[in-house]
């Protein structure tokens, strides 16, 4: 079972919404401790160690690192724009 990191970031997020919605990818995160690979996760382009999964309307982004058995969630935000990936690009350079 891999540690989970990153959870104050998908906390803040979850606050913002409406508490269906919130279970949904908290539950999501935490199945990624579970499976850190789970079938419907992607690599994210020019990103290496990144990944992403869908939950409803909402995009988790997370790094894992497999010799440290450590997942990161990085964000989570709207998959219908493209302003979560501006956000990574502006945490990540």
């Amino acid at each position: 079972m891999a540690k989970l990191d990153g959870l104050a970031t998908v906390l803040d997020f979850l606050k913002k919404l409406p508490p269906k919605i919130a279970a949904q990818i908290a539950k999501k995160v935490l199945a990624l401790n579970i499976d850190p690979l789970p079938a419907d996760s992607k690599t994210l382009k020019g990103y290496s160690g990144y990944y992403r999964v869908d939950s409803g309307e909402y995009r988790i982004i997370y790094c894992f690192k497999p010799d440290e058995d450590l997942v990161e969630v990085i964000l989570v935000g709207k998959r219908n724009d493209d302003e979560v990936y501006k956000q990574l690009n502006r945490l990540l350079g």
